[in-house]
């Protein structure tokens, strides 16, 4: 087990030459693979405001964590009282005029993500009489802030972290897309606060507080594992909420401001609208969405799992002329009679669109030897079996393509969990109670059997946070509640963190056009009556009989199925119980003995609400601890 996890953590934090030169510096020196082939984009800087120079060397070492999200080239720089680095995956403009960080003036910019109508505003700005140095969408959003501030913000589509440095004032600028799509960790320190687009990268500076944090931990045991921003699982270490941006003045001090949101209510242009104008509508702000996703200087795949939401996107494609796309499908071994693939129903929407389909077959063995670096590809604990498919898929996908669509979001947008019916008989004030009853994985009071005495909270934080977001205006139906809370909450820091940190471990950009924000805005107009409609995504449904085959959407639904992980056993439940059993846990006291004990007399009998196994819950927190050496 030991070795397992530090040959996981060698492979995903292995510095990588990005630094000072130093030759004596032995953390600057660049390591061989060893067979593990790190490639995406991500960056990382240090902002000053005690008067010191930066620490470049603890930036160094932070991106060079970052080189499997970026394997295309690498730079670093110091901007006054500002370090930034950054790791680049070529997607747009693929010459070295488009290199980070870039300069214009007083400014300096380090981005992750893509603007997908960066075009438009580039003629914009061109109009107003700026002048381009590169065909990148990164200078965009340098002049673009340059020439309208916060303004930009409002103009961008697209998925975005980014970093501003403003060497004339002092001030740094962070931003984050509006539905948390691309990652920004932040960690405060004496005099200087650091930013990084994972959270190893900042644990890679050093001066980390990684105590865990007593509120992330409630909302990992209850909260179904998800840790809401602007907390993680360590006490040092933060994230910027969606849709925010956040100043940093020269002194250090802050501000942040919300700059969008959905209202989860009915519109008045569209009272008059019959069911046949709502399925258009959704055909139509789909189709703008998967087309704005089609921008790139190199090809675009999709991720196909043979579902109504990744099969819609492969229609919608191939109606808009796209020939030939490539497609990629995994599946795993059967484990007590339960399949682990769905490769009937992708091959539907292959045969159907003549589409250049991959099946990737995954044995059990694959799946045992991928858990140790899928856990150190994590950004945070991740609870959820299909990180290792998206993990291996992304491993095979990389090696084809470097751009991928995937349907995630379409469940929390358009009503697709089975949570979300019995919400349309509830008022608005029983809401919290049926939704909790439903989603969370355990109550409050049986934390103090769970968790040992030091780690406990003595009041429910996870039950005060939901309470206060169904309570929150803009929401007007129970449904309408339960569909704001997970798309701002659970969507965020569940389903998309995941697929962003297991595809840009093998430097796979992943786009999600359910999660364009007029999409968002589309689905949350809605009546919820149409979304429940037909056993749930009763709108998206009506619309996709308009495009893709009836047997992908008459299906019973279906989860990304890895079942090694849902029944442990094995060499599987050998590595759980040596993680939660060890010498490292056992020091750390997480976790209460009795209760762990019990798990692991019966350890796939104890099962969430959710039918998530609680022994896996408490096995990937601890073993993602000692990947990362906290």
């Amino acid at each position: 087990m030991r070795d397992q996890i530090e040959a996981a953590r060698r492979c995903h934090r292995r510095p990588a030459g990005l630094g000072s030169g130093d030759p004596d510096d032995p953390t600057l020196t660049f390591y061989p693979t060893q067979g593990c082939d790190d490639t995406m984009c991500g960056f990382a800087g240090e902002h000053r405001f005690d008067g010191r120079h930066p620490d470049d060397r603890a930036v160094a070492r932070m991106a060079a964590t970052m080189d499997d999200r970026g394997p295309d080239g690498q730079g670093m720089e110091v901007l006054g009282r500002v370090a930034l680095g950054h790791r680049r995956l070529k997607i747009i403009d693929l010459s070295d005029a488009g290199a980070q960080p870039m300069r214009r003036d007083s400014h300096g910019l380090v981005f992750n993500g893509c603007i997908y109508n960066y075009p438009e505003l580039r003629q914009e700005l061109t109009e107003a009489g700026w002048t381009f140095r590169s065909t990148s969408d990164t200078e965009v959003i340098l002049l673009g802030w340059m020439h309208w501030g916060e303004g930009l913000l409002d103009r961008l589509q697209g998925m975005f972290a980014f970093a501003i440095h403003d060497e004339r004032t002092g001030e740094t600028v962070l931003a984050r897309d509006r539905l948390g799509i691309k990652p920004l960790y932040l960690a405060e320190g004496a005099g200087r606060l650091r930013f990084a687009s994972t959270l190893p990268a900042l644990l890679a500076g050093g001066g980390i507080d990684t105590e865990i944090d007593l509120v992330a931990l409630h909302h990992y045991l209850t909260f179904h594992s998800v840790v809401p921003a602007p907390r993680t699982i360590l006490r040092g270490v933060r994230k910027l909420p969606p849709a925010t941006i956040m100043r940093i003045a020269g002194d250090g001090t802050t501000s942040q401001r919300t700059y969008w949101k959905a209202e989860w209510a009915r519109r008045e242009d569209r009272s008059d609208w019959t069911h046949a104008d709502w399925v258009d509508g959704t055909l139509d702000v789909m189709r703008r969405a998967v087309t704005r996703r089609l921008v790139a200087d190199v090809p675009v795949g999709v991720l196909l799992s043979g579902g109504l939401d990744s099969s819609l996107v492969v229609g919608l494609l191939a109606e808009q002329g796209q020939q030939g796309l490539s497609t990629f499908s995994v599946g795993f071994g059967a484990i007590r009679g339960e399949a682990g693939d769905e490769f009937e129903y992708s091959d539907i929407i292959a045969r159907e669109f003549d589409t250049d389909h991959h099946q990737i077959r995954v044995p059990g063995l694959r799946t045992l030897e991928a858990l140790p670096p899928t856990i150190a590809a994590m950004n945070e604990p991740m609870v959820s079996h299909d990180c290792v498919g998206f993990y291996l898929l992304s491993q095979e996908v990389a090696k084809n393509i470097k751009v991928v669509q995937s349907g995630q979001g379409a469940d929390e947008l358009f009503a697709g969990y089975h949570w979300y019916p019995p919400l349309a008989d509830v008022t608005p004030e029983e809401a919290l109670a049926t939704y909790r009853a439903a989603f969370f994985d355990r109550p409050h009071d049986h934390m103090a059997d769970v968790v040992s005495p030091a780690y406990q909270l003595d009041h429910d934080a996870s039950g005060a946070f939901v309470a206060e977001h169904f309570g929150a205006a803009g929401a007007e139906s129970a449904l309408d509640r339960g569909l704001r809370l997970d798309a701002n909450v659970m969507l965020v820091d569940d389903p998309v963190k995941r697929v962003d940190s297991m595809t840009m471990a093998w430097g796979l950009e992943a786009r999600v056009p359910f999660l364009d924000h007029e999409v968002v805005e589309f689905a949350a107009s809605a009546p919820p009556e149409m979304h429940l409609a037909d056993g749930g995504k009763g709108l998206l449904k009506a619309a996709g009989r308009k495009v893709i085959p009836s047997e992908v959407i008459d299906r019973p639904k279906g989860y990304f199925p890895v079942p090694a992980l849902k029944y442990l056993e094995g060499e599987v439940l050998d590595m759980v119980r040596g993680a939660v059993t060890g010498d490292t846990a056992r020091q750390r006291g997480l976790f209460a003995p009795a209760y762990t004990d019990r798990l692991l007399e019966a350890p796939n009998e104890d099962l969430t609400p959710l039918r998530g196994n609680r022994l896996w819950q408490l096995a990937l927190l601890e073993l993602w601890l000692q990947t990362h050496g906290v």
